[in-house]
């Protein structure tokens, strides 16, 4: 039976946040609510595109 493909993005997201962390400038204040805030948002797009495709 056929496999799959692999990937490198945990479920349930779109970008992985150390993806975007090597695209964004040095974070100056507090790095773990920038990294949680990304990972709602993240989310939330994975559930948009998600329910995008199950509609149609």
């Amino acid at each position: 039976m056929n496999e799959p493909p692999q990937t490198k993005r945990p479920p349930g997201t779109t970008i992985p946040w150390e993806e975007k962390l090597k695209e964004m400038p040095p974070i100056v204040g507090d790095r773990e609510l920038v990294e949680r805030v990304w990972k709602q948002t993240d989310s939330l797009g994975y559930l948009y595109i998600y329910f995008c495709l199950l509609g149609f």
